[in-house]
Order: structure tokens, then sequence, then C-alpha cells
């Protein structure tokens, strides 16, 4: 006789009335770990929001401190040629280095179709130019005065440039230069002196003495290198996105190779070819990083206001104190590690108080949104405005649309969009 405490069946679990067991022989990607959401949390989405417009905000001064690193590089392979058997001289290295970038920029600039790749674009060839000639006194001002100075008298002195850079892009250009990135600089400069640790602030090492005349000499040279690199770095800034990046590596290469062979010829320097395989290799890697370098530090020039891009020309002292350590097995001292916390630190000060302008996202009377590039382009290039503004009355579209017309032409390089 049944049971009447025995019931029917009901399933508990609306619409599945059985479970079964699901076999563990069952291929992985049939398993169901978690579901991924379509969008993030709004804290991580805020979060990766604040993250992107950082780096957006700080994009130049992040290609700037990129190519101060493969500076870095490139003076570590300069110093390890030199003490190998005959040195190349230095206008010769300044020639070869010079010479490739030239070679690879006018082919980048054909292959991509770039317009104007010898000559460059008209209303600012007469800033190239100037960006080339300075740019080669810049250069042959710090090779030449390391002949006669130490390496940190060189330094020290070379790191005047960022503080006259700014001065001289919030004199000519306009550009704001505030009293916080003027602390941050000379902070910067007391770390470079920290590191350094230059003979005439310090005393002597016990080096041979060398002569005084030579000495001022030599301090003479390395002054008028920093004019000459505050002129290129200024002309950069002043030119903006209206050339290429290739078109001022050209200019720059060319009048550098050419200058240089000039010198060579008056100051009757041999010629030494090289025919070691460590000759030909370092020489390689001198003008391969070297072009490389002047793509991220004239991008970088290019997308930044000179005196904020120029703070992170003070990372390369960093950069070279890790090298130096890793490749010739120098240790730091305390002031060396002083130094360094110090030069970090201003570079990290001067890349987070960065605010976004708010006039740069004003609607223009095109409708268009203003950028800081329109603004920036007065001052040096009031001369230049008006002659493209003249040509661009005899075309029908507007002087802002040929503009990014010409601008859209131009691939980005390295993946950095503009």
């Amino acid at each position: 006789m049944p049971s009447e405490s025995r019931r029917a069946y009901v399933a508990l679990t609306p619409n599945q009335a059985d479970f079964g067991l699901r076999s563990f022989n069952e291929a992985s990607t049939s398993i169901n770990t978690f579901h991924v959401p379509d969008e993030p949390r709004p804290r991580l989405r805020s979060a990766l929001d604040s993250i992107q417009e950082f780096f957006s905000l700080n994009a130049g001064l992040f290609l700037v401190t990129a190519a101060q690193a493969v500076f870095s590089l490139v003076n570590v392979a300069v110093k390890t040629l030199q003490d190998l058997d005959e040195p190349v001289s230095t206008l010769e290295l300044i020639i070869v280095r010079m010479g490739i970038t030239y070679i690879c920029s006018v082919a980048y600039m054909l292959i991509q179709k770039v317009p104007h790749p010898f000559i460059g674009p008209e209303g600012v060839r007469t800033l190239l130019v100037f960006r080339g000639v300075t740019g080669f006194i810049g250069l042959n001002g710090t090779y030449f005065s390391l002949q006669y100075l130490s390496l940190s008298d060189v330094t020290v002195l070379s790191f005047l440039v960022p503080i006259c850079t700014a001065m001289s892009g919030s004199f000519f250009l306009k550009e704001t230069f505030t009293r916080k990135e003027a602390l941050a600089g000379l902070c910067s400069l007391f770390g470079v002196v920290l590191i350094a640790r230059p003979d005439f602030l310090f005393g002597s090492t016990g080096s041979s003495p060398i002569e005084d005349k030579h000495r001022m000499l030599a301090i003479g040279i390395a002054l008028c290198g920093v004019l000459g690199s505050t002129g290129a770095m200024t002309s950069i800034r002043a030119i903006g996105q209206r050339a290429h990046p290739m078109h001022l590596l050209a200019f720059f290469s060319l009048q550098s190779v050419i200058a240089g062979s000039i010198l060579m010829v008056i100051m009757r320097e041999p010629i030494i070819i090289p025919t070691r395989p460590e000759w030909l290799g370092l020489l390689a890697v001198i003008g391969i990083l070297g072009f490389g370098a002047q793509i991220l530090l004239t991008m970088g020039f290019q997308r930044e206001t000179a005196g904020r891009a120029s703070m992170a020309l003070y990372t390369q002292i960093v950069f070279a104190s890790v090298l130096e350590r890793i490749f010739f097995h120098t240790t730091p001292t305390f002031l060396s590690l002083l130094g360094t916390s110090i030069i970090m630190s201003s570079a990290i000060y001067v890349a987070v108080t960065k605010k976004k302008n708010p006039d740069a996202e004003k609607p223009g009377e095109d409708g268009g949104s203003r950028t800081d590039d329109i603004s920036l382009e007065e001052g040096l290039l009031r001369s230049s405005k008006n002659t493209e503004n003249r040509r661009d009355d005899e075309s029908p579209r507007s002087s802002d649309d040929s503009e990014e017309c010409w601008l859209d032409s131009d691939p980005p390089l390295n993946g950095v969009s503009r």
C-alpha cells in the first residue's frame, strides 16, 4: 500500500526540471568562465579616461624624454668609437651621422609623397634654413668643447639650453612660461650640477691641467653652441606643424653635412675610412639611432610649448648615468643619486601640473575648434602668414581648410597622431 507521504516531483527551478551533469571532457572553449561587461565600471572608466587625458596632454613631453634616452645611446656609441684605435674626428662623425639622417629623411618623404621634399613648404623655408644653421652651431659647439673641457663641464654648459629655450619661447613666441616651470628648471639644473660636479665648482679631480687659453676658448665655443641649440629649439616650435618633421630633419642634416665638409677642408682634417667591423657597426648605430632621436625630438617640440618641452631635456643626464653604469661599470655616488632624484621629481612635477587650456576647446567663427597651434604660429611667423593668406585668397577654399587638407596628407610618424 503506497505511503501518503510520497508526493509527485515538482521542479523548483522555473523552466528547468532536469540538471544534467556536464562532461569534463568537453573542449575548454565551451566552458563559460566569467562574463566581461561591455563597458567598464564607472570608476575604472574614469581612471582610464584620466590616464588617457594625462598622456594626451603630455605627449610632447614624453616624446622629448624618449629622444633623450635615444640620444644617450648615441653618446655611448660615440664614446665607444672614440676609445678605439685611430678615433674618428668630430666633424667626420657629424658628416656620417647627418648624411644617414638626410638620406633617410628624403627617402621617407619620397615614399610617402610628402609635398616639397627638397625645398620645404612655402612660408617656412627661411625658418627651416635658420633651424639647420643653428642646429649645426649647437652640435659642433658641444663636440668641439669636448676636446678641451671635461665631460662634466660640457654637460653643465649644455644644460643651459632648456632655460634659454624657455625664455626665448616666452619672448619671441609669446608662450606661457610660469613661475612653477621656471622653478622646476632651476631645480633640474641644480640636479645636473650635483651629477656632473664640474671642476670649476667642486675642484680639480686630479687630471692634467688644461691651458687657460684653450679652456676659455672651449667655454666660449660651448656657449655659442648653447645659443645655437636655443635657436634650433625655438625655430622648431615656431614652425610648429606647418612643416613635416622630415623637412626639419632634412634641412638640419643637409646643412650639417655641407658645413662639416667645408670645415674639414679648412682645418685639413684627414678622412679616416673604417675597416674594422666594430667601426662600421658603431657608425651605423650612430646614424640610425641619431635619426630616430631627431624624429622624436622634432615631434615633441612640435606638440609642446618650448618651456615645458625643454624641461624634458634634463632627463638625458639621468639616462646617461644609467647607461654609464651598464656599459662602463661606473658606480654612481650619493650626489649623483640625489641629482637624479631632483631631476626626475622636477620632470614629473612639470608633467602633472599641466592643465588643459579652456580656450583650445572654444569654437571658432567657422564652427571649428581652436588649437594652441594657431596662436603659436604668431610672432616669428607673421610674415609667412601674410604670404599664405595671399595665396589662400586666390583659392576657393578657406585658409583653415587648405591647411587641414595639407596636414592630412602627411601620415603620422611612429603611430603618434598630430
